[in-house]
C-alpha cells in the first residue's frame, strides 16, 4: 500500500500506529486519537489484525468522514490501511 505523488515518487503516511493485538474498540479509539492529533490532508498507516479489527476500523473512520486511500493484507498476516484525515 503505498500513496503514489503526482512526481510518481512514492510518499511515505505522515504517521504509523501499530494495534496488533489491541482487541475492538479499543484500536478504533487509538486510531480516532491519532486522527484528531493530524492535521486534515495528513495520512495514518494503520497496522491491524485479522478479524474484527480489519472488518470495523476501517468501516469506521470512513463514518467519521475519513478517506480510506488503501488496505493491503501483508505477508505476516496482519493488515495495514491507509487514512487521509477529513
Amino acid at each position: 500500500m503505498n500513496q503514489k505523488m503526482e512526481s510518481g515518487a512514492v510518499k511515505p503516511p505522515d504517521a504509523t500506529i501499530d494495534l496488533r493485538g489491541v482487541k475492538c474498540p479499543f484500536n478504533f479509539v487509538k486510531t480516532k486519537l491519532k486522527l484528531e492529533a493530524m492535521e486534515s490532508g495528513e495520512t495514518l498507516s494503520v497496522i491491524l489484525d485479522p478479524g474484527e479489527p480489519i472488518a470495523n476500523v476501517p468501516r469506521s473512520v470512513q463514518e467519521e468522514g475519513h478517506a480510506l486511500l488503501g488496505m493491503t493484507e501483508r505477508p505476516d498476516g496482519l493488515f495495514e490501511i491507509l487514512v487521509k484525515k477529513a
